[in-house]
């Protein structure tokens, strides 16, 4: 029987060591859409059961593009989540967000252009509504939790997806500077669409490693830069985590968790047997 979790968590294989995590069982989820990234780790926190998923696999061996997105967030759905939490590093494209800050983001740009975008297809149409693309609620109890543990940290402003792996040109950069992007990142984006779809809550912890390339005193990103601050701030990540697995309650004001409910414009009758089969963890309820 599945069991609700209180949070699942979607990052580094370094979170799971965090201190307070016990009963930890690992497990091989099967979906419809291949291999998640990763078998993935419950345990008990605060006395709450969460989740934890490597989004690039143990070892780090998944690129931006290659990470199976559609199964990780089937697999966690199907583990009983209901609400996400995205821990991922990003560059900054303002000055008052400095490297080892951390931002709660409140809206997305995608301009990524070779990845799986939706679950649907196949027969099957949904147009789900994401014009706020983070759960406005736990983006806010995320952090206040972050707060709460001691980091500098930011609600609100854009974070671009960019294909990746490569990192930006400067004139890429200062092209999204001008745009009025905030922060930059290679995998919220189509995550926290399919976490809609799935109508999972859904909310980014965003480490700020660097400046990007644009900014003329600091130096370029590097890879060594990046592994450096998360290493910083990994203390922070795990303290935000429990402040808010210790917080979360059962009532939300979101509707993530309906997400679906006026997004299906597909006669039922004209939906194949096998895409209803294979969509029945998300859309079962919604068809009679």
């Amino acid at each position: 029987m599945t069991q609700t979790l209180a949070v699942a968590v979607i990052g580094g294989s370094g979170l799971y060591a965090m201190k307070g995590l016990t009963e930890t069982t690992e497990h091989i989820v099967d979906t419809p859409f291949g291999k998640p990234s990763s078998p993935i780790v419950t345990g008990l926190l605060e006395g709450q059961r969460v989740a934890f998923l490597a989004r690039h696999g143990i070892g780090h061996s998944i690129t931006p593009t290659e990470v199976n997105y559609r199964a990780n967030i089937y697999a966690l759905k199907k583990l009983g989540a209901t609400r996400i939490v995205s821990i991922s590093a990003c560059g900054s494209l303002r000055d008052d967000y400095a490297p080892g800050d951390i931002v709660i983001p409140d809206q997305i740009y995608d301009n990524t252009k070779s990845r799986r975008r939706s679950f649907f297809g196949e027969g099957m149409v949904a147009h789900v509504g994401v014009a706020d693309p983070f759960c406005p609620d736990l983006s806010q109890q995320m952090f206040e939790a972050v707060k709460g543990a001691g980091a500098v940290v930011h609600k609100g402003g854009t974070l671009i997806t960019i294909e990746g792996p490569r990192f930006s040109t400067k004139a890429e950069s200062n092209v999204f500077r001008s745009w009025g992007m905030s922060i930059i990142g290679m995998t919220a984006s189509p995550e926290a669409f399919l976490a809609r779809e799935a109508e999972i809550c859904y909310s980014t912890m965003a480490h700020v490693t660097d400046y990007d390339v644009w900014h003329i005193s600091a130096e370029p990103v590097t890879v060594d830069m990046v592994i450096q601050t998360l290493i910083k701030n990994t203390i922070a990540a795990q303290e935000s985590l429990r402040l808010l697995v210790k917080s979360l309650g059962d009532a939300t004001s979101c509707n993530c968790g309906n997400a679906l409910s006026d997004a299906l414009i597909t006669n039922q009758a004209a939906i194949p047997a096998e895409t209803r089969e294979k969509l029945d963890l998300l859309v079962g309820k919604y068809l009679k």
